[in-house]
């Protein structure tokens, strides 16, 4: 079985500092710690996972398309860096414009992961800044880190690398 990082992308790998919703290319800005955390969790065989909410799609703010934008811009940064991120997950609803069942803090994105990618729920994490982040992780059955909105998570990386959390 495989092992997984799994992260929540505004406030964790992206400043959200300014916006409420970040939804173009020229508004997205990678957090410090990013890049070399995700390097040594890839280093060290975990699996990356991007698990995010998107509900200004549902409040038509933005759509998919610019969501698609944004992700393709992240994921072109990334392989720069030779870190590959398997599977970007996102809910496009709201709770305020219709319930879904795929919108954290319903783990239902992360269990497709570990279903689908045959991961361990044992040997992964959820690296998030909401409650609804950690709480996500923990009914998928893998631990949940809540940091800061924008915190640097190189400290986490390494706790999780030392086996320390």
């Amino acid at each position: 079985m495989q092992k997984a990082i799994f992260l929540d992308r505004d406030g964790v790998i992206n400043s959200d500092v300014g916006h409420y919703y970040i939804y173009r290319v020229e508004d997205f800005v990678i957090n410090e710690g990013i890049i070399p955390s995700l390097k040594k969790f890839s280093e060290a065989g975990y699996m990356l996972f991007i698990v995010t909410n998107q509900g200004g799609v549902a409040k038509g703010i933005y759509t998919e398309d610019d969501v698609n934008k944004v992700h393709e811009h992240l994921l072109s940064i990334l392989r720069k860096e030779n870190i590959t991120i398997e599977k970007i997950y996102f809910c496009p609803h709201h709770d305020s414009v219709a319930a879904c069942q795929c919108r954290k803090p319903s783990p239902y994105f992360i269990k497709k992961a570990i279903k689908e990618y045959n991961i361990d729920p044992e040997k992964s994490f959820m690296i998030g800044d909401s409650p609804r982040d950690k709480q996500s992780a923990e009914a998928a059955g893998i631990t949940g880190i809540k940091v800061d909105a924008n915190e640097n998570i190189e400290a986490y990386c390494d706790q999780i690398l030392k086996g320390e959390l």
